[in-house]
């Protein structure tokens, strides 16, 4: 028998999930410290917490991939083992990860049949077609069944991955942050539809998220981890995002906000004209690129992750080359050069700054030394450079920017995701700044690196930078931008000024409307 029920048999109904006392560790680090958790049958239950907090182990725990040192699954009030994913799809709980499991060449209707453990060897597509019509009528949204996966949106794609888990009678469903590659209109969508179902009583539903926008919209309840223990849960709808906030981070000082203070906006400082670039096959990656950005004014480009962005963040950093167009700093050619980035003051945190814009094993102070290091003081008589000046000026950005290192000739690779950040920016900020390149600058990181890094760019805006933000975080552009620019398929396709737009419109134009 297949997984999709037989038509005469009632429907699946929601089950509830309970985890008691699960911990986990890898080797003297404790993932999961004795954390429970209870799902109530028909609820959309968000789970909460900054990266590192454990989030991930335990529904790897659940889901079987990993096998717990303590602690009972329970579901619908029996005890379950569950040794493997296979096990978990044999209970019914599913997951729905971060980035698309489909295979691009087949059709959605293949890739439903395929999934299946009872796939048969032959297949007789005229009897499968006929039996997934049938299931498809029971379904609250659908896919074209006889489309190509890789000619689906990524609305359509992630309808098809939440549809497969139905198909195959999966009805405690795990989503693992599945707004990330959507709009906003598409999430709304989709978060919406899945709502309805539980509301319904047919699906229970565990979404792990950061955005407080959509717990507070669509969850009725969430439960925080921090640390790998348990540390609140409540009411979705009753608690305030503060109130969340608090539990994730505990008495973690954060950064108030800073200002968007009223400046008086300079001449265009960055102008990008017609900037045209090839990916790696030859086909274009970006093009007929105009915008420009003008001093004291943040410019933030939006769009679903693929369009470009990051081709663009490349050409502008000198790591993809441009096939045509300029880029000018205060009227002026500027080549994306060491000499340029100087003499223009054009500083930058590219995506990945670990990967991007450091020398992991080199120490922290060599690192902040990048743009200075073979200037005075630290170098004299243009070819002595002092290694005590260079720590002296590393220790004072490190204190100034709030990096916490164990000490200054720690390699930079030692320090977490916040920290290499902020002492990139350290680096990027301490001087003169006409302009500033940041892109998706606090993806992964904890609150308070989140609101010290944002409060940063806000300040170098405020002393008059022409800052150019590229984010994949809508609610980041709309916290920090003036301007909103969205990139779909390579190009700009819609600008305004961010009194005079507003998510539903920018979600429009991310979607190619």
């Amino acid at each position: 028998m297949s997984a999709l029920a037989e038509s005469s048999l009632p429907a699946p109904r929601a089950p509830s999930l309970t985890v008691a006392g699960m911990t986990k560790t890898f080797g003297r680090f404790t993932a999961l410290d004795n954390v429970s958790l209870s799902v109530k049958a028909g609820s959309f239950h968000a789970l909460l917490g900054e990266n590192g907090a454990g989030k991930s182990t335990l529904v790897k725990c659940i889901m079987g991939f990993y096998s717990p040192d303590r602690g009972t699954l329970t579901l619908d009030g029996t005890p379950i083992e569950v040794k493997s994913p296979r096990d978990a799809l044999a209970q019914g709980i599913g997951m729905v990860y971060q980035h698309f499991t489909l295979v691009p060449c087949l059709t959605a209707a293949e890739n439903l049949v395929i999934s299946r453990a009872d796939t048969p060897a032959v297949i007789d597509w005229a009897r499968e077609k006929k039996t997934l019509a049938a299931f498809m009528e029971t379904m609250p949204f659908s896919v074209p069944l006889n489309a190509q996966v890789s000619s689906l949106s990524a609305g359509e794609k992630q309808k098809l991955e939440i549809l497969k888990l139905l198909y195959l009678g999966q009805r405690f469903m795990i989503l693992d942050e599945p707004t990330s590659v959507l709009t906003p209109g598409e999430a709304d969508e989709m978060l919406g539809l899945l709502r309805g179902m539980t509301e319904r009583g047919e699906i229970t539903v565990l979404m792990i998220s950061h955005k407080f926008r959509e717990v507070k919209s669509f969850c009725d309840h969430f439960t925080v981890l921090r640390r790998g223990r348990l540390t609140g849960e409540g009411d979705a709808q009753g608690s305030s995002v503060a109130e969340m906030s608090r539990m994730m981070i505990g008495d973690t000082q954060v950064r108030e906000r800073a200002v968007r203070a009223v400046v008086e906006k300079k001449p265009d400082v960055l102008d990008l004209a017609g900037i045209f670039a090839e990916d790696e096959q030859g086909l274009p990656a970006v093009h007929a690129i105009n915008l420009k950005v003008k001093g004291g004014e943040v410019v933030g480009i939006a769009g679903v992750s693929g369009n470009g962005q990051s081709a663009l963040v490349e050409v502008l950093s000198g790591q993809r080359p441009m096939t045509s167009g300029e880029i000018r700093v205060n009227g002026k050619e500027f080549r994306p050069r060491r000499g340029d980035f100087d003499r223009f003051k054009v500083f930058g945190l590219p995506e990945e700054p670990l990967k991007n814009a450091t020398a992991p094993r080199m120490s922290v102070a060599e690192n902040i030394a990048f743009r200075t290091f073979d200037k005075p003081p630290i170098t004299r008589f243009g070819w002595w450079m002092s290694p005590r000046i260079l720590r002296r000026h590393g220790e004072a950005l490190i204190a100034r920017y709030n990096v916490r290192t164990t000490s200054p000739d720690a390699p930079i690779e030692a320090l977490s995701g916040g920290n290499v950040q902020r002492a990139v920016l350290a680096r990027e900020l301490s001087g003169d700044v006409d302009v500033l390149i940041v892109a998706n600058p606090c993806f992964g990181l904890d609150f308070a690196s989140v609101a010290d890094i944002r409060s940063q760019i806000m300040e170098a805006r405020n002393r008059g930078a022409a800052v150019l933000l590229v984010s994949e975080d809508l609610d980041e552009i709309l916290e920090l931008a003036d301007r909103v620019a969205v990139m779909s398929g390579g190009t700009i396709t819609y600008v305004a000024p961010i009194e005079e737009t507003d998510r539903n419109i920018i979600g429009q134009h991310m979607a190619g409307h």
